[in-house]
């Protein structure tokens, strides 16, 4: 597979950001990009023409770039943000987390959430903004069990393995981290596939 490190495209359009194309003479029809190391990576066949692959980068970052501003949405501010986490709490934990504060904060690089089970307060790193609804969700409720159990002991994990989608969420997790550590990802942003 041959790759191509480009810049900003000329002609395209604007705030495509840092972009790779990586061409593969076994790749004949499809086309695929996700996000790595803070950069946009596009795989085309090798057999596209220049203007072929103008077209198709432009393309493939718009639908990159459409997924990611959707995904900001559903997941709302602040204020949605303290709706879901009171949901979380009433669907998983029988309403007894009470959060007094829940926002998001980009500070956090090591962690993906804290809590200050003193104040009420939850953090949620900003990071998980690119990440899927239900790892979001679990990372808010292993937030709210620690204002219930404030420790990492069998009763803090029974009740966040309340939540059912627990185990997905935290291998999601450690799949992130493990690329991160590895270096095929950059501060633990997932790889956000499109074809």
């Amino acid at each position: 597979m041959g790759a191509t490190a480009r810049g900003d495209l000329a002609g395209g359009p604007a705030n495509l950001g840092d972009v790779e194309v990586r061409r593969s003479a076994r790749r004949r029809r499809t086309v695929t990009a996700y996000r790595e190391k803070g950069r946009t990576v596009v795989l085309i066949p090798a057999a596209f023409s220049p203007a072929e692959e103008r077209r198709w980068v432009a393309q493939m970052v718009a639908k990159l770039q459409t997924r990611e501003e959707r995904r900001r949405r559903s997941l709302g501010g602040d204020d949605e943000l303290m709706d879901r986490a009171r949901a979380l709490s009433v669907a998983h934990l029988d309403g007894l987390a009470l959060p007094l504060s829940v926002r998001w904060v980009d500070n956090q690089n090591r962690r993906w959430g804290s809590c200050t089970p003193a104040d009420g307060s939850i953090r949620l790193s900003s990071r998980l903004r690119s990440m899927p609804e239900y790892v979001v969700d679990y990372v808010l409720v292993h937030e709210l069990v620690h204002l219930l159990e404030p420790g990492h002991d069998e009763n803090f994990w029974a009740l966040v393995a309340r939540y059912p989608r627990a185990e997905r969420a935290r291998g999601f997790l450690e799949g992130v981290e493990l690329a991160a550590t590895s270096g095929t990802e950059a501060d633990g942003e997932s790889a956000d596939l499109v074809d």
